[in-house]
């Protein structure tokens, strides 16, 4: 789990500019709903970037996915993200 977070870090840091970046696995708090697979992560990402700001919330959101599309396929069942 550590390594994926630290790519998925890599990859962020690599195509947005951002002063802070903090991911948090919240997994554990969703093991007993239906859908949950083990296999993939509930990630939040808190990003601290004037570069995303300047952007309207859905393309900041498209950046970021269009970042981690591979990861999202197979690793990322679901993507909290918060922009300050």
């Amino acid at each position: 789990m550590k390594k994926l977070l630290q790519d998925i870090e890599k990859k962020i840091k690599e195509k947005i500019p951002c002063d802070k970046l903090i991911l948090i696995d919240n997994s554990y708090l969703h093991k007993k709903h239906k859908s949950f697979d083990e296999k993939k992560i509930h990630l939040k990402m808190q990003i601290t970037s004037s570069y995303l700001k300047k952007m309207k919330p859905i393309e900041s959101n498209r950046l970021i996915f269009s970042a981690l599309k591979d990861e999202i396929k197979d690793k990322i069942h679901a993507l909290q993200i918060e922009i300050k």
